[in-house]
């Protein structure tokens, strides 16, 4: 805490005094304030309330004529139901008052070099792939979760270049530490290569990438002969924009099969002058897959069907239902959101959840995953609720 701490206030005092190497800072963010509710399931509380607010504050900085220094601080306080999830989450990271908890966080600090046609980037920084808008399935070092579609996803410790030898084509390689912080040996540390086609209707993506070995005794998700991940991942903007994502991890101490297997396929569509947009993609998800529960996913059974539709009623208000599918359980969360400009730069949302799954109702014990009280668990939820004002600033 402190470290981080002394890095802000260097960051600022490096802005107002005007150093050298930082020709200009600029800085922006969004504050949210947040209220919500839930009705509990299983061991948690009948009703229970959460209060926090948030802040993101991102700097960047031109270093000289090549280069550039970017950064991003998570800010949070928060009480009740709020802070029983973060401290549970987090319990190190935070600081207890007498009626709330606080917390800091690096989200990103990186760096860029720009020349012709290389780039090059290093430091806690986000390496996403794919054109998945919902699941996400070749973005493995963080896949996307649609239960919580405003989530800014984390970053990895990392270095990368891009290199465009022509237009609309690009290489990318890159190279990660591994998922433990402190192993000094290497294990588990990853490297790849991506290449990125564009065209006037259509984009397609390749990738491999390679994790090296490590002690499955500390990791049960890796391997001694190390986990090789290959995938494609298209997109095609024609009558109906259509993408395809895949991506195939092999664990040869496990064996892996058509388990090693994450595919997704989708469709969107637009109505009315871009007005009503309509979505909707499936998810397959192999055992051991990207995104499969306990190997980088959070997701445990095999089928998943994402359906939805956005709608804007005017240049300040809209609206959009989704219904989030787990089809080997029969297991469903709907979605609901609404949003309003209040005032330039500050936004309205409301958002409710309502988890269902055939235990709840007919009470015949088969509970799902996407279901008020998932198996396994004694904790669980009947509804969710929040209220979130945000700011850009």
């Amino acid at each position: 805490m402190k470290r981080v701490l002394f890095f802000i206030t260097f960051v600022f005092f490096t802005a107002i005094n005007g150093s050298h190497l930082f020709a200009q800072m600029v800085f922006s963010g969004i504050a949210d304030t947040t209220f919500s509710a839930r009705a509990g399931a299983g061991e948690s509380p009948d009703v229970s309330f959460g209060f926090e607010q948030f802040a993101n504050i991102r700097f960047q900085a031109r270093l000289r004529e090549r280069g550039r220094f970017m950064g991003a601080v998570n800010l949070f306080a928060a009480a009740g139901d709020t802070a029983a999830a973060a401290a549970a989450v987090n319990p190190h990271g935070i600081v207890a008052g007498e009626n709330y908890i606080a917390g800091i966080e690096v989200e990103r600090l990186q760096f860029r070099l720009d020349f012709e046609t290389v780039d090059f980037d290093g430091g806690l920084m986000r390496l996403p792939f794919g054109f998945s808008q919902v699941w996400g399935s070749s973005d493995f070092l963080n896949p996307p979760n649609p239960l919580r579609p405003d989530a800014r996803p984390r970053a990895v410790l990392a270095t990368s270049f891009t290199w465009f030898p022509v237009d609309m084509f690009s290489i990318h390689g890159f190279g990660t530490t591994g998922r433990d912080p402190f192993a000094v040996d290497g294990q588990g540390a990853i490297m790849g290569l991506s290449m990125t086609r564009h065209w006037n209707r259509a984009s397609l993506q390749l990738l491999y990438s390679y994790e090296t070995p490590q002690d499955v005794s500390e990791t049960w998700s890796g391997s001694r002969y190390g986990v090789h991940r290959a995938g494609v991942s298209l997109r095609a903007d024609l009558v109906l924009g259509f993408v395809v994502d895949a991506l195939y991890t092999y664990n040869h101490q496990a064996n892996t099969r058509m388990d090693g297997l994450s595919l997704s396929a989708g469709f969107d569509y637009s109505f009315f002058g871009g007005n009503l947009i309509v979505l909707a993609e499936y998810l397959f998800n192999g055992a051991s897959s990207s995104t499969a529960l306990g190997f980088g996913g959070g997701f445990s059974n095999r089928h998943y069907l994402y359906t939805g539709l956005n709608l804007r009623f005017n240049d300040f208000t809209s609206g959009g239902l989704a219904l989030i599918s787990g089809l080997s359980d029969t297991s469903f969360t709907p979605l609901i959101t609404f949003n309003r400009d209040i005032a330039q730069g500050a936004t309205l949302t409301f958002t409710a959840q309502v988890p269902m799954d055939p235990d709840l109702f007919t009470g015949n014990g088969r509970r799902g995953e996407f279901g008020p009280l998932p198996p396994g668990s004694t904790f669980g939820r009947y509804f969710d609720f929040s209220a979130r004002l945000r700011m850009r600033f």
